[in-house]
């Protein structure tokens, strides 16, 4: 249940077309020759220059992810990730990714590779899960931004409250199911 370790062995160029990028190339293609043939070209063209606008947006926050991951590999001491986030971290590998992923800002274009880095690094899988799941159901900076305008101080401090549990829950679960799968 191991993460691709892309970090140390640098993957050919010829090797990249794994099933899931043939796969959403396929898809791209298909549902493009859908637009062109059901709508005409202007929609195809209108629908690809959205796309193009939309990969412009991303491509610096992505970038800057990708960034910040690769300096926290380089960074942080292996030994040092392993120790606070490693397999032996325990609770205390899963209350600082907790922390971290629910004070990481952003889409997945920013959290996703940074837990990659943190894999990479030495974070063990059950601590990785901890955090997507922290970044996705707490969210700290989503919640200050849209949640406590929209519904107010009482309906965000409860949510947060019942949403805490959910990333040592998913922590704890990835142990077992880890463990389940390698005997």
């Amino acid at each position: 249940m191991a993460m691709p370790d892309h970090g140390s062995n640098p993957v050919p160029p010829w090797r990249r077309l794994d099933g899931t990028t043939i796969f959403f190339t396929v898809l791209a293609l298909g549902a493009g020759g859908t637009t062109w043939w059901l709508q005409g070209g202007e929609a195809f063209t209108q629908t690809l220059g959205r796309a193009a606008g939309l990969l412009v947006w991303i491509t610096p926050v992505l970038l800057g992810a990708l960034l910040v991951g690769a300096y926290v590999q380089r960074l942080i001491p292996r030994a040092t990730m392993e120790h606070w986030l490693g397999g032996r971290s325990g609770l205390r590998g899963l209350v600082v990714a907790t922390a971290a992923g629910a004070i990481t800002p952003g889409g997945p274009f920013a959290a996703f590779p940074l837990v990659v880095a943190l894999y990479r690094a030495g974070a063990s899988v059950p601590v990785c899960v901890a955090y997507i799941t922290a970044w996705s159901v707490l969210g700290l900076n989503r919640a200050l931004v849209w949640e406590l305008p929209f519904l107010g101080p009482d309906f965000v401090l409860l949510r947060l409250l019942v949403s805490l549990p959910l990333p040592f829950l998913a922590g704890y679960l990835a142990v077992l199911v880890t463990r389940w799968l390698r005997p």
